[in-house]
């Protein structure tokens, strides 16, 4: 009784959401989709955490933290749940394939539930968050996920619902995954707190550098869209 609304809503809600009548639009989409768009993120997060940690035992072991969010987030899905679940993405779903504007051919993997995407990149932003505590980081970082998961419903490789379960386990890996650094770290990091730093130790100036880092990353997938 239940799926009787809940698919039907899902499918309406998705029909809304996928694709455009936009070429340019297709083109960045796809650019903000590909892992390795992010890559500079990543490597600025890395930067900032050496910058505002004591030593390598300190670094390694957030490096280690990050590495278990995206292991328990979007590797346990991957590799258990969707395959267990088995849910086709709409792309694979003959009831509503036909209607899902394709970008490029991409179809994704046979099934879909629930989104890695949108596990992973929120449980990174959430783990973050928590651990550098500053507000402007901590919309950046999910505003961040949320266009990913966004990518995931444009390209019609994913339902609504596939996408809110992956952020509610990506928010839950993301906390628990910070609970336990805390339960076995008093802290991680020994700066001097001021209005210079985060209550956590970490500096605005490095902080700004990802924020910044992030903005840029957008404004070169909306120009190199232009001729992709």
């Amino acid at each position: 009784m239940l799926n009787d609304v809940l698919i039907p809503l899902d499918q309406e809600l998705l029909s809304l959401l996928n694709g455009s009548r936009s070429v340019y639009f297709d083109r960045l989409i796809d650019q903000l989709t590909t892992a390795s768009t992010w890559i500079p993120l990543y490597v600025a997060l890395l930067l900032m955490v050496v910058k505002n940690n004591a030593s390598i035992r300190q670094v390694v072991f957030i490096i280690v933290c990050a590495t278990l969010c995206v292991l328990l987030a979007g590797t346990v899905d991957d590799m258990f749940v969707k395959p267990m679940v088995a849910r086709l993405r709409p792309t694979h779903d003959p009831t509503i394939g036909i209607l899902v504007d394709v970008v490029d051919g991409y179809r994704g993997g046979k099934y879909g539930f629930f989104s890695a995407h949108a596990a992973n990149t929120m449980s990174i932003a959430v783990y973050f968050s928590l651990l550098v505590r500053h507000k402007v980081f901590t919309l950046m970082m999910v505003g961040w996920s949320l266009l990913n998961c966004y990518t995931r419903l444009y390209l019609g490789v994913h339902y609504p619902i596939d996408i809110l379960v992956g952020l509610t386990w990506g928010t839950l890996v993301g906390l628990l995954i910070w609970l336990v650094q805390r339960r076995f770290t008093t802290t991680l990091n020994s700066g001097f707190i001021s209005s210079q730093f985060t209550s956590t130790g970490y500096r605005l100036c490095d902080i700004d550098m990802v924020n910044v880092v992030l903005l840029l990353i957008y404004f070169y997938a909306l120009i190199v869209s232009c001729w992709a």
